[in-house]
């Protein structure tokens, strides 16, 4: 077994393998076949425009490259992970197995890290979560990540191993605590993407992003997270750029949301149904999430911007 594989030819799976493949043997790998075929014939992307596919880089639809490879990148949905799994165990054995999407399973109320042990015992789960924008990574930007695994011999080696002179890893052992901050981040994006939208201003975004936040670590400290991650990348420095730019699909989501429009066709919105996860979650471990619970309102069409902030202001006064 030789390379690493990326399974998932989105924009992010993308461009982890742009800026891998200068000096590591890489294969793109990806479902549907005549689309992975045009991007090996145009070498480029739709889904991330602007940006050439290096020579070097291999591009494949066939499920043996994940086989064959000895460390294989998850750039696959949360909501679509278990599914991917479960079609690919037997290749997927035995295997460091990083999960780059952010987000808990709806039907399952589980992150990437449970659903990979779950379906593919044999493997060793690893999460790879930060504030990144894929065009930003292509692009060779300087950007840091968190490198999340339970071993720490493995995450010593696979942050030297996906280490470039611009993409910077961090590591912990704090699986938990990294795959919540990357999921719960895109919950308060859309919502404070709903406020701007709406119109509600700067201030009462910042007031969002704080309380929402401060939900963040509650519900992942009950989970078993460690309070220095939530603080680290992997939630707080994720947060700040998700929440702040049009850059993000979930901050532009909830843009959308408050503004009473349609959002973008076929695009991918991990916050939507994580938002509701998080909102269930809460609830059977009686944890107050108002903010989450404001933004699962949203998604799911039971309340309106303008009703879910008034809401959130007519809640009872108390100390911080």
């Amino acid at each position: 077994m030789t390379g690493i594989a990326v399974a998932g030819a989105g924009a992010f799976g993308t461009a982890l393998a742009v800026a891998l493949c200068a000096t590591r043997d890489v294969t793109l790998w990806g479902r549907d076949a005549p689309a992975m075929e045009a991007m090996a014939t145009t070498r480029s992307n739709p889904r991330l425009p602007g940006v050439d596919l290096p020579p070097a880089l291999s591009v494949s639809a066939d499920p043996a490259v994940v086989s064959r490879a000895e460390l294989v990148l998850l750039a696959i949905p949360a909501q679509a992970l278990r599914g991917f799994l479960l079609d690919h165990a037997s290749l997927l054995a035995g295997k460091p197995l990083v999960a780059c999407g952010k987000g808990i399973d709806l039907a399952t109320l589980e992150g990437p890290s449970a659903a990979i042990g779950h379906v593919v015992p044999s493997a060793r789960p690893l999460i790879l979560t930060g504030p990144s924008f894929a065009a930003d990574i292509a692009r060779g930007l300087p950007t840091a990540l968190t490198l999340a695994a339970a071993d720490p011999d493995d995450g010593m080696r696979l942050q030297a191993r996906l280490s470039t002179p611009a993409l910077r890893l961090y590591r912990t052992t704090d699986l938990v605590g990294a795959e919540l901050g990357g999921a719960l981040k895109n919950v308060v994006a859309i919502a404070c993407g709903a406020c701007i939208g709406g119109g509600f201003g700067e201030s009462a975004r910042a007031a969002l992003l704080t309380r929402g936040f401060a939900e963040m670590q509650r519900l992942a400290l009950r989970l078993g997270a460690q309070a220095e991650t939530l603080m680290g990348l992997s939630g707080l420095g994720d947060l700040v750029l998700t929440a702040t730019s049009p850059g993000s699909r979930n901050y532009r989501y909830g843009l959308h949301l408050g503004r009473g429009e349609a959002f973008e066709s076929g695009v991918t919105v991990e916050g939507a149904a994580t938002a509701l996860a998080a909102a269930r979650l809460g609830q059977s471990l009686g944890i107050d999430l108002p903010v989450t619970d404001a933004v699962a309102a949203l998604v799911d069409g039971r309340s309106d911007v303008g009703s879910a902030l008034r809401r959130l202001l007519d809640r009872p006064l108390r100390a911080e």
